[in-house]
């Protein structure tokens, strides 16, 4: 007998189980909690469950429930984690599910613990020997930082499948490609000195000006090259988001440092754009005196597109009757794709709340989200049909 509990208590565990990412050590919280109430409810389905501790970190887990077996099938993905939040700015505990004017307000609900629960609701009477390929519940650590879950999964070749679905806030409207992110810090070194006479010293500060010069025109540059009309801004974007050097106005300043977010195209390698920017940097200082050293202030997160003529992309419009979109914010996608998975990002939740105080879901999203997974289940593990 089946003992997992509803959908909405399901939704009430999870967000009453804080699993917090920060690159702040001091808000970082462990996801276990979260993975054990998974592979629970998992279990009691029928599912096979395996626990995957991310390397060299023992607070943090992914989990991969699989109920089959056999080649190919669907994985419906989502992460455990959520961001932060603002104390004192939400009207609702962010840590309690509660329900009004027809939402679930909690921190989680929309980005996107929910969304497991959804999955699990929509496979609760699903048993093994009904399905002709298997289905895999993938539940991941990390997204909102480091993607070290994502990347864990990459680095086991885990979980195998022939199609993905990942429930990141999209408002039931199907995904098919996002930008990547590239955020890169670049640290000047000059030689400071008295400012009445400039000879006594080089400024650093004065170097990031020509810098600056040099990246505005390398973006000009990309933008010329690389344009994708499917994005609401369809070439690629560098921002120069943060700049501090200097202690004092009466002295040379001896160091700067800028830190820039570049979101590149599907087709746009991180690699190579890093060492393009470091070569434009260099250039730009040529001769100067000045010395540049830099530094990732995250890894990365790779472009990613699945095909218009994917099956899981044409089942997803079908089920929606909303044409593919694409979109700026990054996913788990890349890495899933990596493993061999034709993947569409498809949620019930909205990016306007992600982030948010008072994050909400619309209840009326929560049937629709669970028929319409039910259905991609049923097409792709069942059936086995041609998706069209």
């Amino acid at each position: 007998m089946n003992h997992t509990p509803s959908v909405l208590h399901m939704i009430e565990a999870l967000i009453s189980t804080p699993s917090v990412s920060s690159a702040n050590n001091s808000l970082d919280q462990g996801n276990l909690a979260v993975i054990e109430h998974l592979a629970g409810w998992l279990d009691d389905s029928g599912f096979r469950v395996e626990v995957m501790p991310l390397p060299g970190n023992r607070k943090k887990a992914n989990l991969i429930a699989t109920l089959g077996s056999g080649t190919g099938g669907l994985v419906l993905s989502g992460h455990t984690d959520t961001v932060p939040y603002d104390e004192g700015k939400w009207k609702h505990d962010p840590f309690s599910l509660t329900q009004a004017d027809q939402r679930l307000y909690g921190l989680g609900t929309s980005d996107m613990k929910a969304f497991l629960a959804l999955a699990i609701e929509a496979s609760r009477e699903l048993r093994a020997d009904d399905l002709k390929e298997p289905l895999i519940i993938l539940a991941t650590a990390d997204e909102e930082t480091s993607m070290a879950g994502a990347k864990a999964l990459v680095d086991h070749k885990l979980p195998r499948a022939r199609h993905a679905v990942i429930g990141e806030p999209t408002g039931l409207r199907p995904v098919r490609m996002h930008k990547g992110i590239l955020m890169e810090a670049i640290h000047l070194q000059g030689r400071s000195g008295h400012s009445s006479d400039p000879a006594l010293g080089n400024s650093a500060l004065e170097a990031m000006y020509t810098v600056i010069g040099a990246l505005r025109a390398w973006r000009d540059e990309l933008q010329n090259k690389h344009s994708n009309p499917n994005f609401a801004v369809p070439v690629p974007t560098l921002n120069l988001g943060h700049i501090h050097g200097g202690d004092n106005p009466n002295r040379i300043c001896p160091e700067c440092e800028l830190h820039i977010d570049l979101r590149p195209l599907p087709g746009m390698n991180l690699q190579e754009l890093r060492g393009e920017l470091q070569q434009r940097v260099l250039a730009a200082l040529r001769d100067s005196g000045i010395q540049a050293s830099f530094e990732s202030l995250f890894d990365g997160i790779p472009a990613m597109e699945t095909p218009a003529s994917a099956t899981i992309v044409q089942l997803a419009e079908k089920l929606t009757g909303h044409s593919p979109e694409a979109v700026a914010f990054g996913t788990e996608a890349p890495y899933l794709r990596q493993l061999g998975m034709e993947t569409v990002i498809l949620g019930p939740g909205d990016i306007d709340q992600a982030h948010q105080p008072d994050e909400y879901l619309a209840l009326d999203r929560i049937t629709p989200t669970i028929d319409i997974l039910k259905q991609i289940v049923d097409t792709v593990c069942i059936r086995r049909a041609p998706l069209l």
